[in-house]
């Protein structure tokens, strides 16, 4: 979840959007309007997945202070508690089938024809942020950062800076910005050895491992006219390091589909993204209505690629009050190494994933914001339903193992948001 700015007119939305297009960098976003006072945005999060699966309560408070005329600072928290179930990566079977915990203590039955999930998540992140902007001069706007967040067995240090330029009668606005992460996962029971059995009292490597993450973005935001806002952005991230989940299994199944051993996956150390991003503000007059819409096109060298289509589209109604529908396609390919199970008898790959979010899938997410002032505040509320389709190959459902089941079920999840600006 996260915090929106104040409200803004829409002719300052381009230093605003050249701002917001160094996504690494998190810029300020909110526009204090007063030197010695400080803007506070306040913000609820409930999200929950059906069959009793992931569930999240989150809160968040963001504090902003305008220096003066050319600086302000920022301080952000946000707390989340997460529990519920999550898919280990087994496959479903016509047997129940047992599964030793995470941790290698102790172990959990999943029913026949049940998606097998590990019932222990539970979770608590703690995140905290701060970001620093300066107008250096009449073009020229600064915005640097730093961020860390710890949850019981992840910590995650990054910093941030960006640099954005004014042009063509400050029409044009260019950014470039940079972030670099450092993270650290020491999960229960230590780091699991790749490719061996979940049984194997010898399948553990280490206690922890690392990761880093080193994110570049270029971004251009064009006026276009009194109306329209248009914003281009490209970025690339190279990550070096443990990528793997740590509690993600594979089947290892018999000709008759049935699992007769469960080993940990595997993924690459390396991984370079890049993405275009494509965005349209358009202000509707005399209603003053704003659409916007926006495309995204992602691919990594792991064999992914997808394509998001996102739209808003806000309605101001009488008295201050609006609603905002909210309309997103998302639809991916498999990255190069997924699998639904793996073949007994079969010498295992190098790299393996059976985790679902990195297989085909399709997610739709229709959602609607009301908001309303309170005592000459703003306050909202947002409520989506989010659909996530899982494909892939029905004839790999064989034998008496798995005949007749759905091995690619679907997930869906509701999400409830309020957000209180004073």
């Amino acid at each position: 979840m996260q915090l929106k700015s104040k409200g803004k007119t829409f002719t300052n939305i381009s230093i605003t959007l050249a701002a917001a297009t160094c996504v690494l960098a998190e810029p300020v976003t909110a526009q204090p309007s007063e030197f010695d006072s400080w803007d506070v945005d306040a913000g609820l999060l409930i999200y929950a997945e059906s069959d009793s699966q992931v569930q999240a309560y989150e809160g968040a408070l963001s504090l902003t202070k305008k220096i003066d005329d050319e600086r302000s600072i920022n301080f952000k928290g946000i707390i989340d508690v997460l529990t519920g179930a999550s898919p280990n990566g087994a496959v479903t079977q016509n047997k129940a089938q047992t599964f030793t915990r995470p941790s290698g203590n102790g172990s959990y039955i999943t029913a026949a024809s049940d998606t097998p999930i590990d019932d222990t998540f539970h979770d608590t992140r703690v995140a905290l942020s701060t970001q620093y902007q300066q107008q250096l001069s009449r073009l020229w706007l600064y915005s640097g950062g730093a961020y860390l967040s710890k949850e019981y067995d992840y910590l995650a240090l990054s910093i941030n800076s960006a640099l954005a330029r004014d042009f063509n009668n400050r029409n044009t606005t260019a950014s470039l910005g940079f972030s670099y992460a450092y993270d650290t996962i020491e999960p229960e029971g230590g780091i699991p050895d790749p490719g061996v059995s979940v049984d194997d009292p010898n399948n553990r490597l280490t206690d922890s491992d690392t990761k880093q993450t080193l994110d570049f973005l270029f971004g251009l935001t064009q006026v276009i006219d009194r109306q329209t806002l248009m914003q281009l952005n490209y970025s690339i991230s190279d990550v070096n390091g443990y990528q793997t989940d740590p509690f993600k299994i594979l089947s290892v199944v018999d000709s008759n589909g049935w699992a007769n051993d469960y080993v940990y996956e595997n993924r690459p150390d390396q991984r370079t993204k890049q993405s275009l991003f494509w965005r349209t503000k358009y202000n509707i007059q005399p209603s003053g209505q704003v659409l916007d819409v926006s495309y995204r096109y992602f691919w990594d060298d792991w064999g992914i690629t997808s394509h998001t289509i996102d739209s808003k589209w806000r309605v101001q109604l009488s008295n201050q009050h609006f609603i905002e529908p909210h309309l997103r396609y998302y639809c991916q390919q498999a990255a190069d190494f997924y699998r639904v199970y793996l073949d007994e008898g079969q010498p295992a790959p190098e790299y393996m994933t059976a985790d679902y979010r990195l297989g085909e899938l399709q997610t739709y997410t229709v959602g609607l914001k009301y908001g309303l002032p309170i005592a000459g505040n703003e306050f909202s509320v947002r409520l989506e339903y989010y659909l996530t389709q899982v494909s892939g190959d029905d004839s790999l459902a064989q034998g008496a193992g798995m005949a007749g089941l759905d091995i690619y079920p679907d997930k869906s999840a509701i999400m409830l948001q309020s957000f209180y600006r004073f």
